[in-house]
């Protein structure tokens, strides 16, 4: 029988896109962003703005955070990175500042294809209703972190849909990596995506392969998509 603290961590990982979504961001932006002495994070309606997230969606992030440790709340001081003198790095973490943009690109291409094809089997009407979600706000992003963070609820949701509580932790420890890793990237369009940008028609090729219950269409567009996305990145470093 498992083991309550064990159940407890396993709900944590499994929590509402959201959330999950926004802590993706959080993680990545303090992996990559220099803060004060003190460690103070900036104030919530700042951060909201960085992040490219819903003030409900950040508070939701900094509670996860803040259940493991990596920061911690003082009234009317604000919020600090870490909690207790001795705590150890997030693993996750220490990857992502180890981890070349390459070895994150061959990860995704091994992984997410696969779960794609899972997707389509096993996504119940709400992945689904989900999936068209995501893929519409990051259509709507009028900056690239809100895009952002529709892009990490788009890809969690197809991760979600498999029905697979172990394929979800594998890849929400994949997907923060690959943030924090390309989060300090210089975008060419200041504004945000732009109205033709490529995984507009590439998440949407995703969701109608999953909804058609398509295991290899599904397979071969979300390889596309990365494939795509990884040339991009290549030839942006």
């Amino acid at each position: 029988m498992a083991d309550l603290k064990d159940v407890a961590v396993l709900q944590e990982y499994l929590i509402p896109d959201e959330g999950q979504a926004a802590f993706t961001q959080l993680q990545a932006f303090l992996a990559q962003h220099e803060l004060n002495e003190q460690g103070r994070l900036p104030p919530e309606r700042e951060l909201c703005d960085i992040l490219g997230v819903s003030r409900g969606a950040l508070r939701k992030a900094l509670a996860i955070a803040e259940s493991e440790g990596r920061i911690w709340r003082h009234v009317g001081k604000g919020t600090f990175l870490g909690s207790k003198p001795n705590e150890t790095i997030s693993p996750s973490l220490t990857v992502a500042n180890l981890a070349s943009p390459i070895e994150v690109i061959r990860a995704r291409l091994t992984i997410e294809p696969a779960l794609a094809r899972e997707a389509a089997v096993n996504a119940s009407t709400a992945d689904l209703e989900e999936l068209r979600l995501c893929a519409e706000r990051g259509r709507e992003a009028s900056n690239w972190r809100q895009y952002e963070n529709w892009d990490n609820r788009f890809h969690r949701a197809v991760a979600k849909a498999t029905q697979n509580k172990l394929l979800v932790l594998m890849f929400d420890n994949l997907n923060s990596i690959r943030r924090t890793v390309v989060w300090g990237r210089r975008r060419e369009d200041i504004g945000g995506p732009p109205a033709d940008h490529h995984s507009f028609l590439e998440h949407e090729a995703i969701v109608e392969a999953v909804t058609d219950r398509n295991p290899l269409e599904s397979e071969r567009a979300m390889r596309i998509h990365i494939d795509t996305v990884s040339r991009k990145l290549l030839n942006s470093n």
